[in-house]
C-alpha cells in the first residue's frame, strides 16, 4: 500500500464475560462494513484511470441489472 494511512478498528466487550468468538465476529463484521480488506487489495497494485473507470462502470451496470430484475419480479407477483 502506497499510503501510510493508519486504519483503526476497535472492539470493546459489551459486557464483562462476552465470549471471545462473539467479539471476533463483531470485529470481522465491522471490517467488512468499512471495506478495509477490499481497499487494501485494490491498492496493492497500480490501476490506470481508464481501467478503474471500466471496472466501476461494469460494477454499476451489474447493480442496475440486479435492481431491474428485482423490480420486474415484484411487478410479476402482483
Amino acid at each position: 500500500m502506497s499510503s501510510n494511512k493508519v486504519i483503526r478498528v476497535e472492539i470493546k466487550p459489551k459486557y464483562a464475560d462476552e465470549p471471545l468468538e462473539r467479539m471476533i465476529k463483531r470485529f470481522s463484521k465491522k471490517v467488512k462494513k468499512e471495506r478495509i480488506i477490499e481497499k487494501v487489495l485494490e491498492r496493492r497494485y497500480f490501476e490506470k484511470n481508464s481501467d478503474k473507470k471500466r471496472r466501476l462502470e461494469k460494477k454499476r451496470k451489474r447493480v442496475l441489472d440486479k435492481l431491474k430484475r428485482k423490480h420486474s419480479q415484484n411487478l410479476d407477483r402482483r
